[in-house]
This record gives structure tokens, C-alpha cells and sequence, in this order.
């Protein structure tokens, strides 16, 4: 097991990485419950899955459980899923001292994260993420957010886990695809920041995406560690540090949008081809190789992710996939900044980025 700290100013938590620590979950998160039953939120899925196994583990240290289901996808993180759970949450009578638990991956982890943080102005949440994508990425950090009807997390709020347990062990219960997706993640870390990463996913990809144990409790641990030491350094993404965790996001949430945010394009997928595109536009920009760029696409690939546009068969142009980067958060005064590469574990923030080209390069993609 590992345990990697998240500094934040005197407040930071602590990240558990390894097999069967949903066993150990009353032990572990016993410092934030206060009372004799907790709320926690699931969906369908990860509470057929795993609730059982949570609720016995809090059940030794005689904690019971109340479980808010929601359906599995994207569709729970709304405004109205958003108010049946915080009223479910007051029906209950939960305090600013307590913690909410958020069984499940990202969905369920934004959705509560952010039901936490505007409950009675912030109350506390443990994640208890069960996908690859959430142990790596979203569960550590604090950001959480709703959808709404003009893009995807445009609605949310930073607020901090107190608590982050990845039990390495739920994974076994996902579908190839989604440890695809949440792998997408994992290598992100090694072509932003890490090439030595970098070349280690190239050579044992494989083995974390068929759930090898080793090899999974180190690629978490690696890329929680990453992101704990750029989330300590630019919490609110406000120097530009943390606005390197987006490479491909850009790209690949355009991606989402052409594809109604639907199962036609996971997350993670869109986040896989959108690190090829920001790869290639590099290139195109004379910023990084096109050799490197291609060897980006090859493990991109090899991972079984889309690492071009064409097999999405999408009827749209470069302008309309470009359109929809209009709605990114990372929208000010009408220009886009753009993470790209000058070398494989080098990312940066380009701001003199014309949407123009952009749109030009998407055309010439979507054309293969």
C-alpha cells in the first residue's frame, strides 16, 4: 500500500493506494465520522459492485449506511440529480462537520464533491473512487462540477476530499473499455510532465490495463503523486501549473461535445485522441517532433484508445469542433489557451493560439 499526502496550507489529506482497502475503509476514514451512520452516494453499478463491501467495513466500527443511488453516467451530474441529493442530504440532517462518502467514479465523485461543497456553505466528502479514470485523476484535486445544457462542467466549485481511498482491487469489476479510458490518464502524466513515465507506460500499458497488480498499484501511485505535487503548487489553477493536467482536454472535450457527451466517446477516450491532436498540432506549430508526435499516437493506440478522428465518423467540420472549444473554461477575453508539447514530458500553456488554425488543422484531420 502507499500513501501519498496532498500538501494544501494546513490542510491537506491523504491519498491510500493498494488492494482491498475497502476492508480497511472504517479504519481508515474513522477520524471523519462523527456519528453512528454516514450518507454516502453510489450508483447502480459501483453499489451493486462494492456498497456491500464499504458498508460491512463501517459496519466493524459500528457505522451504518444510507445510500442516494443514481443511474451510471454522465446524466447524474445535473441540476436536478444535484437537488434531489442535497435535499435528500438535509432530510437526513447532515452537519458542516460531516463527511459525505463517494462510492463510485467520477460522475459520483464530482456530483457529491460538489453537493459537499455548497451543503450549509461546505461540509466534508471522502472519495472512495472504484475506476482507473477517478483513482488517477478525479478523485484527487477538488475539483467538482455539474453538467449543464451549454457544456460539461461549467457549473462547480473547488473543494478538497478529506479522504481519498483507491482500492486498486475495484477495478476488477470494470469493462476493458473503461480501464482503457481511465488509462488515457495515466500515460497523460508521463507525456506532460514524466518521460521516463512516459517509457515505462510504452513497455507495461499492457499490463495495467489487464489489471496486473503490480503494475496498477504503480501507475496509480505515479500518477497521484504527479498530480499531488502540481495540485499543491497551483490548487485553483490560477499560475498556469495545473492548467498542464488538461492536456488533451481541449481537444478531446470537443470531441465529447460533437458526440452528445455520450457512451459513442468516453471521457477518457476523447482525452486519449485529444493528447494525439495536441501532439500533432504541436508538431504543425514546429514546437515538438513529428516523430515524437507520432510515437505518441503509437502508444496512444496500442493502449486500444481512438488515435484518429476518422474512426469517430463524425459529419462536422474543423470550425464546428472548434465552435464548441468556445464554451471552455479556460475561455478569457476571447482567446484559448492550449497546452501543448515541446518534448514528450514537457507540456506547456500556448496563448497565441489562432482558433482560425486550429480549425484549419481539425479540417485537415477530419480528412485524414
Amino acid at each position: 500500500m502507499a500513501v501519498i499526502r496532498v500538501e494544501l496550507a494546513g490542510r491537506g489529506y491523504d491519498v491510500q493506494v493498494g488492494a482491498d482497502l475497502l476492508e480497511q475503509a472504517g479504519t481508515l476514514a474513522r477520524d471523519f465520522i462523527r456519528k453512528d451512520c454516514v450518507a454516502a452516494v453510489a450508483d447502480r453499478n459501483s453499489h451493486r459492485h462494492h456498497g456491500a463491501r464499504l458498508q460491512a467495513a463501517l459496519a466493524e466500527i459500528g457505522v451504518s449506511v444510507e445510500w442516494f443511488i443514481t443511474d451510471p453516467g454522465e446524466g447524474a451530474k445535473s441540476w436536478d440529480v444535484l437537488a434531489k441529493l442535497a435535499d435528500w442530504l438535509l432530510e437526513r440532517g447532515v452537519e458542516r462537520g460531516d463527511h459525505i462518502f463517494a462510492l463510485g467514479g467520477g460522475v459520483i465523485g464530482d456530483l457529491t464533491g460538489f453537493a459537499a461543497a455548497v451543503l450549509k456553505r461546505g461540509c466534508g466528502f471522502v472519495q472512495v473512487p472504484t475506476t482507473l479514470l477517478a483513482q488517477v485523476d478525479s478523485s484527487v484535486g477538488g475539483k467538482t462540477a455539474i453538467n449543464t445544457s451549454a457544456g460539461k462542467n461549467l457549473v462547480g466549485a473547488f473543494h478538497q476530499p478529506a479522504l481519498v481511498i483507491a482500492d486498486t482491487a475495484t477495478l476488477g469489476t470494470l469493462p476493458p473499455r473503461e480501464m482503457g479510458a481511465g488509462y488515457a490518464e495515466v500515460i497523460k502524466y508521463g507525456i506532460l510532465g514524466d518521460a521516463a513515465f512516459f517509457d515505462w507506460c510504452e513497455a507495461n500499458g499492457a499490463k495495467v490495463t489487464g489489471r496486473d497488480p503490480a503494475a496498477l498499484e504503480y501507475a496509480v501511485t505515479k500518477s497521484v503523486e504527479a498530480k499531488a505535487r502540481i495540485v499543491a503548487e497551483d490548487e485553483r489553477e490560477t499560475s498556469g501549473t495545473r492548467a498542464l493536467l488538461n492536456l488533451g482536454h481541449t481537444f478531446g472535450h470537443a470531441l465529447e461535445a460533437e458526440t452528445g457527451f455520450s457512451d459513442r466517446l468516453l471521457h477518457g477516450e476523447g482525452v486519449a485522441l485529444g493528447m494525439v491532436l495536441a501532439a500533432r498540432y504541436s508538431a504543425r506549430r514546429g514546437y515538438l517532433s513529428a516523430a515524437d508526435a507520432g510515437r505518441v499516437a503509437r502508444a496512444i493506440a496500442a493502449a486500444g484508445l481512438p488515435s484518429e478522428i476518422a474512426s469517430l465518423q463524425l459529419r462536422c467540420t474543423g470550425a464546428d469542433l472548434a465552435a464548441h472549444m468556445a464554451h471552455d473554461k479556460k475561455m478569457d477575453a476571447g482567446t484559448l489557451p492550449f497546452i501543448l508539447l515541446r518534448d514528450i514530458g514537457e507540456a506547456f500553456l500556448d496563448r497565441s493560439v489562432e482558433m482560425s488554425d486550429v480549425a484549419d488543422f481539425l479540417t485537415q484531420e477530419l480528412q485524414g
